[in-house]
């Protein structure tokens, strides 16, 4: 016997019957739940069990678990979860509530979507869309903005590195759980200023925290965006990247990377979001290493694909790390070795921040300087000019920097003192530091400077080689010959800076 409160309904359970295709009835069973399809409802009973994250013991707290489960889901799916139901227990035992749902098609769901391979993109498109206008409106405030800060993010992380340590030890590869650890350690630490942006700006809401793709059902009247996270508030207090990323990551797993791209450019311009590809990466991370902390679980309790399921997942968290590292990318050489045209080729590939010496030189310190050209340490080129301008540089660049934002110097770097600034700005911005000197026959860089139009640079040939003359040795930087084709110039310049680890961003769509 079924005693319904808010579910409402007359014709008893699922008297609509199934959808096409689908049995009448079904069971489905999840670590702390049991799903019971029957008809036209869906009803969700919360197990009597304490996993240590949640306490279902006591009928009282199923009961507001599952009241608690409909009022944070109907934000996103109204029609679909129809109220809370008591079954009574003919021994005479308290009645056992229930979430009762509307039934959906298990065809609509995005994994066979996304699997069918027809029709994503819309899809994608409609769910970025949904998604960003959820975030609009979404709850905020100084206890959700908490949750957003490098301590509390990081506080997240050290608790999945406890648990996978605990129950996926022996499992996975020790080096790459230390390069996730170093990579998150060096983010966070170095990114507060793009975290303290993030609140400012309203980013952080009161969210979902667990779009997965089992959970959204693609109807022809628009997407349903069933079962957030809802046995800890803070858990859901995320930014918005953050909680879209879990998505991502999740289509990721399908094999849909074009897919999970795809999102990303389509929620930050419905959310007017200008987040860094750095931070995208970094959230995709995570939500990957907390799907592998289940996985650990899973493999514990003799689930024999769970441990291969692991390896995949922290595969993924390395990969991303390692592409959403932010660097300051050193690319020097005297005029004429075709250090512009490699830093241009860089910036636009990386889709990094291009500061360029000449360019500032010309903005901040020709007007004090005199006419151009001058002699090498005369005018704009003197001690003085020069140190300004790589001051001014390298205090653009750790803004930057601590935005997540990867940067590009194109300057000449002859002078160690000069090199010394960018060590400093990233050092105290936990960035990679990356130095290629780009180099040519002096026949070449000689030709090159006679042949080019007019520009920022007023360098000459004379300049030219007096700075060779002058030029510190840069050791520890790497010569990129410059005499081949540009692309193949840029693609080895890529390798060096990347390792194959290309950072994306929406342009990569």
């Amino acid at each position: 016997m079924t005693a319904w409160s808010s579910a409402g309904g007359t014709g008893g359970w699922g008297a609509g019957g199934p959808p096409t295709g689908q049995p009448w009835v079904a069971v489905r069973e999840t670590h702390s739940g049991v799903v019971v399809l029957w008809g036209d409802r869906a009803v969700k009973f919360k197990k009597p069990v304490d996993l240590g994250y949640l306490d279902f013991r006591a009928v009282a707290d199923r009961r507001r678990h599952c009241q608690r489960e409909i009022t944070l889901n109907r934000r996103l799916a109204p029609d679909v979860y129809l109220g809370v139901a008591e079954v009574s227990d003919p021994a005479g035992g308290p009645p056992e509530p229930a979430v009762v749902m509307r039934r959906l098609p298990e065809d609509a769901r995005l994994t066979a979507v996304v699997r069918r391979g027809s029709g994503v993109r819309d899809v994608i498109d409609e769910i970025a869309r949904m998604v960003a206008s959820f975030h609009s409106t979404a709850r905020r405030g100084a206890t959700i903005d908490a949750q957003a800060m490098p301590a509390a993010i990081s506080a997240r992380w050290e608790s999945t590195f406890a648990d996978i340590a605990r129950d996926g030890g022996d499992l996975l590869d020790v080096a790459h759980l230390r390069v996730v650890r170093d990579h998150v350690h060096d983010f966070l630490t170095g990114r507060e200023r793009l975290f303290r942006s993030r609140i400012t700006a309203g980013r952080v809401v009161d969210g979902h925290a667990d779009l997965l793709c089992d959970d959204i059902f693609c109807l022809a009247d628009g997407p349903r965006i069933l079962d957030c996270l809802d046995f800890d508030d803070t858990l859901r207090y995320v930014d918005g990247l953050d909680d879209v990323a879990c998505l991502a990551m999740d289509l990721e797993a399908l094999g849909s990377q074009y897919a999970a791209r795809y999102l990303f450019e389509r929620y930050t311009a419905y959310a007017a979001d200008p987040a860094p590809a750095s931070l995208w990466h970094h959230y995709v991370a995570y939500r990957a290493f907390v799907r592998l902390k289940v996985a650990c679980l899973r493999a514990r309790d003799h689930d024999v694909d769970a441990g291969r399921t692991a390896r995949t997942l922290l595969d993924c968290a390395v990969r991303h790390l390692r592409a959403g590292q932010v660097r300051l990318i050193l690319v020097g050489g005297l005029p004429g070795s075709g250090k512009s045209t490699v830093a241009g080729g860089l910036a636009d590939r990386l889709h990094a921040v291009l500061l360029s010496s000449d360019v500032l030189r010309e903005q901040e310190v020709e007007p004090a300087a005199g006419p151009a050209p001058a002699p090498f340490g005369c005018g704009r080129y003197d001690r003085q000019h020069r140190d300004q301008v790589y001051q001014e540089i390298f205090r653009r660049a750790e803004v930057l920097l601590e935005m997540g934002e990867t940067v590009v110097v194109d300057a000449s770097f002859v002078d160690t003192g000069h090199r010394l600034l960018a060590e400093r700005a990233a050092y105290r911005t936990f960035s990679r530091l990356v130095g290629l000197r780009c180099v040519a026959p002096p026949e070449v860089r000689e030709q090159r400077l006679r042949d080019r139009p007019a520009g920022p640079s007023q360098a000459t040939v004379d300049i030219a080689r007096v700075m060779a003359k002058a030029a510190d040795p840069w050791p520890d930087s790497i010569g990129l010959p410059t005499t081949g084709e540009p692309e193949r110039t840029l693609d080895l310049a890529l390798e060096v800076v990347c390792g194959g680890d290309r950072p994306m961003s929406a342009g990569d769509v």
